[in-house]
């Protein structure tokens, strides 16, 4: 769930770094269920332009947890990642990524 989105926006869209708390969690995981930590929204469900005219829309919502650095906490990561995020400096995620929209 998120809290806050940083830079000062209302809220967050592709690429952003956000401020959430975790709703879910597995057992044995790095993060336990409760904690407040950061992210990078990977997918989201409204539309964003692209430089060519197209637009890039997901069918859910998703994010990448990061730590205060920016590096991933996790070690993969699912689903469609798109490649604005190597504009916003989040390279490492685009190298965990299975698949780059």
């Amino acid at each position: 769930m998120c809290i806050q989105a940083l830079k000062g926006k209302k809220g967050a869209r592709l690429g952003d770094t956000i401020v959430a708390s975790v709703k879910e969690a597995h057992p044995n995981g790095k993060v336990k269920k409760g904690k407040v930590v950061y992210g990078v929204v990977v997918r989201a469900a409204m539309q964003k332009g692209r430089c060519d005219g197209s637009e890039v829309k997901f069918d859910d919502n998703a994010v990448v947890l990061v730590d205060k650095q920016g590096q991933p906490i996790g070690t993969r990561v699912f689903g469609p990642v798109p490649h604005e995020l190597r504009q916003k400096k989040h390279v490492k995620i685009l190298t965990l990524a299975g698949h780059i929209a």
